[in-house]
């Protein structure tokens, strides 16, 4: 059976349209990658200890960069066993997801990378159909 993946990315969330020979499937993954972490306590800003409630950047950075790792490995595990893929998408996601795919030798299967802004869910699912369509 013939698996094409399209898929929408950014860094909250990934809508994935699967086209096969006998229909297809929708399905979202979501990110839990917080680019803002909260602060520590209970109420912003206590006194002069308020430098403490706050995570360094770098550690905010690794701790982002860990969560985002762990999304993409959750979505190369659902498109792994796809003869083509597009990804498509806003922002520098679909790129990282790109680098990651070559690097767990999935790169040949990639057949576009396309930047486009936010879509509904149906407007993907038609750009996915139309694209293997063709």
């Amino acid at each position: 059976m013939r698996i094409k993946v399209g898929l929408w990315i950014d860094h909250r969330k990934t809508i994935i349209v699967a086209v096969k020979d006998k229909g297809g499937e929708t399905v979202q993954i979501l990110s839990k990658a917080e680019k803002q972490p909260r602060r520590a306590g209970d109420s912003p800003l206590k006194g002069s200890h308020e430098s403490q409630q706050v995570p360094a950047d770098d550690s905010r950075q690794r701790h982002f960069t860990r969560q985002l790792r762990v999304y993409y490995d959750e979505v190369i595990a659902y498109i792994h066993g796809a003869e083509e893929i597009l990804i498509f998408g806003p922002g520098e996601a679909k790129n990282e997801l790109k680098k990651l795919l070559q690097i767990n030798n999935l790169g040949k299967r990639i057949v576009a990378v396309e930047t486009v802004d936010k879509m509904t869910d149906r407007q993907i699912e038609l750009k996915v159909q139309q694209h293997f369509a063709e």
